[in-house]
């Protein structure tokens, strides 16, 4: 297939003799003159040997490559940078975690601007990489779509079901006496057994559902696992589409509005996401010129019932929920609650849905039998976190949906974490982790190691977590993440001292301390801030960086 007089985005760099130079160097990457005639189209590419979910991308892009040419476009490879969060917890790299997702965004923009290429392909997997992409998508508004690399199978141990989650909480248990070394040393060994992005619902596969729910994935590539030939069947099947959404002159903000951002919260809700959507769905939707807010989230969350219940909220794994009949399948199961949006397929989403078919009545229950009767996903507020904080209600235990308990206030992830192996922390604490946000920090890290130790150690009935930081989305139990303003904005989570009683009441989304009015305003203004040093990309992150509840988008 080849262009003929359609003017391309590409023109400026392959049409016309003032365009001799460019396509000289174009010549010195092979092209040829029957080059020039194609649809130029980018494949951006986080593969890397680190991260485990992205050690097979290599093996995508060629599918892509070859859907691309068929279709009669010219392929272009490039690179941009992605970050393990389960490697970078715990230490200062997760600092540069979610610092990564603008970058990542920038990249792309970099990328496709300065190159002119007419349409673009995001191969990613892991938690920075799919939400940086699907924001550049929207800023540029160049045709674009993405493919999700899939998550690994669940490691076993005999019976038992295991992923990255159970590596942390044995370290819980190892920490409380309760396992030796050997036992955490089998657990590491068996939990994660290859490629492919973590196999619970954790952030990337959280955002890998999500990227299908807006229609800028195709059907049936969130829930793909990375071993399955069916992804790379999706990934060709992308590189035609591509070509073709290119040659129709279809952009992602065509695709994807404000329904489509609806759409997408509904599925979060049903599936129970990660708390990283939180972040991610307002910072994606304002790329797009759209405006989701975290009342978004709670007045979705309301409506919507939990009707999965996948780890680490239950047993089952992205593979359970792909045999399930994956996103369409959830689609099918919430449609009452949808309303009609474009997808990169050229189906609508509510056709998708119509069309689906549930597999397995457990793993997805009917919203008059769900796990829970609302969403996975809770928005508290209070005088702690008045511009709201974020919590993964469908993975707290009944127990500490309502609770109350006296603070052990930490300037640092670090200082909690040492308490709470020291066994400093016990029944009926409210551990506080500021300085942990967005500029505080800088890069809101984090903080799966506290939570995990929390819950290894046989507290996660009895002791809660609140934090200006965030969460894995591994985490589970009673952990409230986000809370904005931050300590470092002098947010009132600065004011509070150890033995202040704080009210969490999940069911009516409170977040608050026994402190009045005058007593916090006096406290803040005594507050000294931690000022942590930061140089590089960190100094220039906590200039532009907003807070947790603005999604810490960059102003």
């Amino acid at each position: 297939m080849v262009i003929g007089m359609m003017i391309m985005r590409s023109d400026v760099v392959r049409k016309g003799i003032e365009s001799a130079p460019a396509r000289s160097l174009l010549r010195a990457d092979g092209l040829t003159d029957e080059d020039f005639e194609k649809p130029f189209i980018g494949i951006a590419n986080s593969w890397n040997e680190i991260v485990p979910g992205h050690i097979h991308l290599n093996e995508i892009v060629e599918a892509v490559k070859q859907g691309i040419i068929e279709a009669g476009g010219k392929p272009f490879v490039f690179g941009v940078p992605a970050i393990c969060d389960g490697i970078a917890m715990g230490h200062n790299g997760m600092r540069y975690s979610l610092i990564s997702r603008e970058v990542i965004s920038d990249c792309c923009e970099v990328m496709v601007e300065g190159h002119a290429l007419d349409g673009w392909v995001g191969i990613t997997n892991c938690d920075k990489v799919t939400p940086g992409m699907l924001m550049a998508a929207g800023r540029m508004n160049v045709p674009a779509l993405m493919v999700t690399g899939g998550a690994m199978e669940a490691g076993h141990k005999g019976d038992e079901s295991l992923d990255l989650q159970s590596v942390f909480e044995a370290l819980g248990s190892y920490s409380a006496g309760k396992v030796n070394e050997e036992y955490v040393k089998s657990i590491e060994c068996a939990a994660c057994p290859g490629r492919g992005s973590c196999s619970g619902l954790f952030t990337a596969n959280s955002m890998a559902c999500l990227t299908e729910a807006l229609g800028l994935s195709l059907t049936g590539c969130g829930t793909s696992l990375a071993v399955d030939k069916k992804k790379l069947e999706i990934a060709k099947a992308t590189g035609k589409r591509i070509v073709e959404l290119v040659l129709k002159d279809i952009k992602p903000r065509d695709i994807v509005t404000e329904k489509s951002f609806h759409n997408a919260v509904c599925v979060d809700m049903a599936i129970g996401g990660s708390t990283n959507t939180a972040l991610h769905i307002p910072a994606i939707s304002k790329d797009f010129g759209c405006n989701v807010t975290l009342d978004t989230f709670d007045k979705i969350s309301r409506e919507v019932p939990h009707i999965t219940s996948l780890r680490p909220a239950g047993l089952f794994t992205i593979r359970d929920l792909d045999n399930a009949g994956g996103i369409p399948a959830v689609l099918n199961r919430i449609q009452k609650f949808l309303v009609d949006a474009s997808s990169a397929s050229g189906k609508s989403i509510l056709a998708i849905a119509k069309e689906a078919e549930v597999k397995d009545e457990n793993v997805l229950r009917s919203i008059d039998n769900p796990y829970h009767s609302q969403g996975g996903i809770a928005i508290l507020k209070g005088n702690i976190a008045p511009q709201g904080s974020v919590v993964k209600q469908a993975a707290v235990s009944p127990k500490m949906m309502k609770f109350t308990g006296k603070a052990k206030v930490f300037d640092s992830e670090k200082e909690a974490t040492m308490a709470i192996i020291s066994g400093k922390i016990v029944s009926g604490d409210v551990v506080v982790i500021r300085y942990e946000g967005p500029k505080g920090a800088p890069g809101m890290p984090e903080m799966l190691s506290p939570t995990s130790l929390i819950m290894g150690r046989g507290l996660g009935d009895s002791v809660a977590l609140i934090t200006d930081g965030r969460f894995s989305g591994a985490t589970r139990g009673g952990a409230i993440g986000h809370v904005s303003p931050e300590a470092y904005e002098k947010g009132p989570i600065a004011a509070l001292q150890d033995g202040d009683i704080i009210d969490i009441d999940i069911q009516k989304r409170v977040l608050e301390a026994r402190i009045s009015d005058e007593e916090m305003k006096a406290r803040l203004a005594k507050v000294i801030i931690v000022d942590r040093p930061v140089t590089g990309v960190q100094k220039k992150y906590r200039q532009l960086v907003t807070n947790g509840a603005n999604g810490a988008y960059l102003e």
